[in-house]
């Protein structure tokens, strides 16, 4: 298969990408983002007349829950995302309409352009951490994170390879 970018031979680098929510914007100040991931489970079985070995088929798909970190600002996002889904008023409080979120994750080249883009179904968050160790001896930056649970994703095939200049 001929690409439009023949001459490259350099896979893309992992530390230019955003995510997006479904309405376009850009949620704010993400620094990292856990891999995509998922597992199909192994069904084994054998035929009655074939005792020494077994076939293999596919069964459930699972999709691993994706973590994103940013730096603590006061930009309350992550919490607030996260309170959708436990309220400290009690689960009255909770809304069961608009916990959930469709992401798109999208890679970019070092000129900015998407490579890359998947989109994420479903996301809701069953892990948020608001704050990281506290270190007064520590000089690193107090990284927030959210874990989000999510029914699945699938690579956009409308982002296709850019010719780079």
């Amino acid at each position: 298969m001929i690409t439009v970018n023949a001459h490259r031979f350099d896979p893309y680098k992992n530390f230019k990408f955003r995510v997006k929510r479904e309405d376009g914007t850009v949620v704010a100040g993400v620094s990292k983002v856990s891999a995509l991931k998922r597992t199909t489970e192994v069904v084994k079985h054998r035929e009655g007349g074939d005792p020494s070995t077994s076939r293999k088929s596919p069964g459930r798909t699972e999709f691993e829950a994706i973590t994103l970190e940013r730096g603590v600002t006061h930009d309350r996002d992550f919490e607030n995302w996260a309170n959708r889904v436990h309220s400290t008023e009690g689960d009255g409080a909770v809304s069961l309409l608009n916990f959930r979120e469709n992401l798109r994750i999208e890679m970019m080249n070092l000129q900015g352009t998407v490579v890359a883009a998947y989109n994420v179904f479903r996301c809701w968050v069953s892990s948020y951490t608001a704050l990281p160790d506290l270190d007064s001896n520590g000089d690193a930056v107090a990284i927030q994170s959210i874990v989000l649970e999510n029914e699945g994703w699938e690579r956009d095939s409308d982002v296709v390879e850019v010719l780079e200049t």
